[in-house]
């Protein structure tokens, strides 16, 4: 018999949503990266772009907020060591691009444990989801890939900006 029970729905829901609480403060601090990212987006836009021309659109711009915020994610990614859009607690996609004045629409792809940045857009472009995102109404592109602290893993993010 356990050493306690919960009395009613109401005191369930008060200890698991306090269980919820616990899990997300042990995993805020990776929501602010200490990584640093490399910043890869004057490869890859050639290769988006003439990706993007073959299927008779228009070509992406480098763009300063998608690649802060691709950047961030990198680093974020490398720090927790998992490849996830949503990193912690209260994570929000919206917000986060926000945060980096990143102008909406706005579309995000990652990837892990490729080497090169040629590597992480042609599993991209593999990928029917990610090639959607690439071929998208979208002006502007950031790349950028960051490592784990141990320096092994690679973790890369790609941000499409309206």
């Amino acid at each position: 018999m356990a050493a306690f029970q919960i009395s009613s729905r109401r005191g369930f829901l008060v200890l698991s949503g306090m269980g919820l609480i616990m899990a997300g403060c042990s995993t805020t601090s990776v929501l602010t990266p200490t990584a640093d990212a490399e910043d890869e987006t004057e490869t890859a836009l050639p290769m988006v772009n003439t990706l993007r021309r073959n299927r008779g659109l228009s070509s992406l711009a480098l763009d300063t907020p998608a690649r802060k915020a691709a950047a961030y994610q990198a680093a974020r990614m490398a720090k927790a060591d998992e490849m996830k859009h949503l990193i912690g607690f209260g994570d929000d996609f919206g917000a986060r691009m926000k945060k980096n004045d990143v102008v909406l629409p706005a579309a995000e792809n990652i990837a892990s444990g490729q080497n090169t940045v040629e590597a992480a857009v042609k599993a991209w472009i593999d990928s029917p989801k990610h090639l959607e995102n690439m071929l998208g109404t979208y002006k502007g592109l950031g790349v950028a890939m960051a490592r784990t602290s141990a320096g092994a893993r690679p973790y890369w993010a790609m941000v499409l900006s309206g």
